[in-house]
């Protein structure tokens, strides 16, 4: 295991901070300082008021660790050690450099007999057909080996997060590639300055009977927050790196899609703030409540509440974020588009969206009326939102353009949990120069 004590300590957080380095002043606790007298980030604790994740007992993280329970680590096996180590005791973990979740590379969790051309032959539409899943296959089925080798990566990509956890980069390059942070059933989470490399699934599974044609589904999403409650993700980058769709090859006349989501939110998780990220270069992003079901409904009516501020959403297709049941409150937000470019929020069942002082840079021939996609009826908020530089109504002219799917105004709650809100002429400046890895120092 590649993983050491770090002896670290902190004292009151700096009124102001360094150039390059979060604007935000935090709260410190724990020890008064590390050694030279600098406040120790890993100690910072969410403000009060900064979104959903303060409300209650608020959000602090590993904030309290003793020296024993503080950590860093430089490789994978090392960062599942930390995160095991302790329980749920105040932890902190230090990530130093880029770890690798599939240093070994896909090929070592591949089942014998394993063969990916075997498994193209047995299930073309040509040979298969398109009315029949491949549920029933047996374990020793090109389709068996494949879901042998899934659960093979899976067990080895996952990593439970516990509560009272902080995960931080140190320094401007610190990061997790190939990896899904399963943030699950647990309270009080803190994860900042990270750039993340989505994972990709090794082995995605053809489904002939997934719409007309059929269609290639992956697992993994990089970060999921389930059934969890008080956690803040603030200052980091989530991209599909290496491996972006656009260089994915296709199969039966299909995307090869290896990627899920960057973040979902589901299964009754609650007080949730993403803050000063960057989320870009992906289809599916963001998730809020995965299901319309009644069964899943019931544990996510009252709960699911999430706040957005002073994130970078570049060069997305969709689900920025896309909401079902949750009281979401999205402000200040730079949202870049690409000529690919679908929606941002998606407006879903019983979902209650506040969207307000954000700021939109579409591409020409890009109609505002995209920005907003009914997949229910449940009214929204959206004011004081700007598109290339001019104050823009995204309810009244989606519903203009799109009157088959008309939207209404009023998601029936005003948000509270706000800290200083910009000027949305200014958000496109300050987001761009704050937002991101390797800011907090």
């Amino acid at each position: 295991m590649n993983t050491q004590i770090w002896h670290g300590h902190a004292m009151a957080a700096r009124a102001a901070a360094l150039v390059g380095c979060t604007a935000l002043v935090l709260t410190v606790t724990g020890p008064s300082a590390e050694a030279g007298g600098r406040a120790d980030v890993a100690r910072q604790v969410l403000p009060a008021n900064d979104g959903w994740a303060s409300e209650g007992t608020g959000t602090t993280g590993g904030s309290a660790a003793d020296a024993a329970h503080v950590y860093t680590v430089t490789d994978w096996a090392g960062f599942k050690a930390a995160l095991a180590a302790g329980g749920d005791a105040p932890k902190i973990i230090k990530v130093k450099g880029t770890i690798d979740a599939v240093s070994e590379g896909c090929d070592a969790f591949a089942a014998d007999g394993y063969d990916f051309d075997a498994y193209l032959a047995a299930y073309a539409p040509e040979t298969w057909g398109l009315d029949t899943d491949l549920s029933a296959e047996p374990d020793d089925s090109p389709e068996g080996l494949r879901r042998v080798s899934q659960a093979a990566q899976d067990k080895a990509i996952k990593a439970n997060v516990p509560s009272n956890t902080t995960i931080i980069g140190i320094g401007k390059n610190a990061g997790i590639k190939g990896a899904s942070l399963q943030i699950k059933a647990v309270d009080n989470v803190i994860v900042r300055n990270l750039a993340f490399e989505s994972p990709i699934d090794c082995f995605p599974q053809w489904d002939p009977t997934d719409g007309s044609s059929g269609n290639w589904n992956s697992e993994y999403d990089t970060a999921v927050v389930y059934g969890a409650t008080h956690v803040w993700l603030d200052h980091n980058t989530f991209t599909d790196g290496a491996h972006p769709d656009s260089v994915a090859p296709t199969y039966f006349g299909m995307l090869y899609q290896q990627h899920d989501g960057e973040l979902d939110i589901v299964r009754g998780a609650n007080y949730v703030t993403a803050s000063w990220n960057v989320f870009t270069e992906h289809d599916k992003t963001i998730l809020i409540g995965n299901s319309d079901s009644e069964s899943t409904a019931v544990g996510d009516r009252g709960k699911l509440k999430v706040t957005f501020h002073h994130n970078l959403f570049s060069h997305l297709v969709e689900r920025a974020p896309r909401v079902r049941f949750g009281q979401v409150d999205s402000y200040n937000n730079h949202f870049v588009a690409a000529d690919d470019y679908s929606y941002s929020f998606g407006v879903g069942k019983e979902s209650q969206l506040v969207a307000e002082h954000n700021a939109f840079t579409l591409p020409e021939g890009v109609s505002a009326a995209k920005v907003l996609k009914r997949w229910n009826v449940s009214p929204l908020t959206a004011a004081d939102n700007w598109v290339n530089g001019e104050l823009t109504d995204l309810i009244a002219v989606h519903n203009a353009e799109i009157p088959a799917e008309t939207l209404e105004s009023g998601a029936g709650w005003t948000p509270t949990l706000r800290t200083e809100v910009d000027p949305v002429r200014k958000v496109p400046g300050i987001v761009d120069r704050g937002a991101g890895a390797g800011r907090v120092c």
